[in-house]
């Protein structure tokens, strides 16, 4: 067995971090060629789908495993009642101090018994921070329930307070203090609801914390310049995060899986939105219990339109109690 010197072992990581930093570059590129690509073909879906009812609502009836067990039967009757188009649109694809793995997702409604939003779109941002940790980092958005119809009982409200007030707060301020942020923090300890509806998804934040553009340009350029420094073979010193943050910033996390559940969306159900109804489709006429008869009841009551809500759930993958995701992450100790 060759033995190696400390020495060469650390040159040969520099060269793996490195190279880490091609792959990444190589994968952003991508990113760009095929938004480039792709988007005058989702523009042709656009105007093909407007045409086709409840297109999107069938889409997300078989949507894949790790994000229906999201949606509650509560919520497809929301996208059965009015949602009307879904558009994923990368906003920062050229912005040289952006991200192309950023991206804004925007439902659009038509008017229901629900909220009173047309539109609800989230922006998510792929930002790096200077402790080391990059992932994607969101604002909550403003729903306006109607009375009596908030399917999040509050917490898309009490966040997107929480969100008003850290905006107000002196740059250091101790946001712990907050009024608004112990009511949040209080509604998620205490909330008896075993899964959160979808549309708390909303009000996610971050799977770590929220980090600012200012930082993550920071965090940047830090990178960068020890990149340079890598390709000349100079060694880094790699500097300890300092650990006096003792804040636990998922205290008040509404929806701790917010980027998997937006990451599923935008790099799945929406590239493969056809294939997706084709799929509902399919369910649909190998259902047994879906007769004639059955079809003709729903004629005579929709004068010759289907109720999508009763059908929504045909077909579908029925969610056994293992299947439901955790209404919170586990505190920090």
């Amino acid at each position: 067995m060759t033995d190696h010197s400390s020495e060469e072992v650390l040159a040969r990581f520099e060269e793996l971090t490195a190279l880490e930093a091609e792959f990444e570059d190589v994968e952003l590129q991508t990113i760009r060629k095929a938004n480039e690509l792709n988007e005058p073909l989702y523009k042709k879906r656009a105007e093909i789908i407007a045409k086709i009812p409840h297109f999107w609502a069938l889409v997300f009836e078989q949507s894949p495993t790790e994000l229906d067990s999201y949606i509650l039967p509560s919520d497809s009757k929301v996208f059965a009642d009015c949602l009307q188009s879904l558009e994923i649109t990368r906003f920062e694809i050229d912005d040289p101090k952006g991200d192309p793995r950023s991206f804004s997702m925007k439902f659009t409604f038509s008017d229901n018994e629900y909220f009173k939003d047309e539109v609800l779109e989230k922006f998510f941002w792929y930002r790096k921070s200077l402790d080391g940790w990059q992932g994607l980092v969101s604002e909550p958005v403003k729903v306006n329930w109607k009375k009596d119809h908030d399917l999040t009982y509050g917490l898309t409200d009490a966040a997107y307070k929480l969100y008003e007030a850290r905006k107000k707060l002196p740059k250091g301020a101790n946001e712990t203090e907050l009024k608004e942020y112990k009511s949040l923090a209080e509604k998620i300890e205490n909330s008896e609801d075993p899964q959160l509806s979808f549309f708390a998804w909303f009000a996610y934040v971050s799977s770590y914390k929220f980090v600012t553009a200012e930082e993550s340009q920071q965090a940047a350029k830090k990178l960068a310049e020890e990149l340079e420094k890598r390709k000349k073979g100079e060694k880094v010193d790699e500097e300890e995060p300092e650990d006096d943050d003792e804040q636990d910033y998922q205290e008040t996390e509404v929806f701790p899986m917010g980027d998997q559940v937006a990451t599923i969306i935008t790099e799945d159900m929406w590239p493969s939105a056809i294939k997706y109804y084709k799929l509902a489709h399919e369910a649909e006429d190998d259902d047994e219990h879906l007769s004639e008869i059955e079809f003709d009841d729903l004629d005579d009551e929709s004068d010759g339109e289907i109720d999508i809500r009763a059908l929504v759930g045909k077909g579908k993958k029925n969610k056994a109690s293992g299947d439901l995701p955790p209404a919170k992450k586990p505190r920090k100790a």
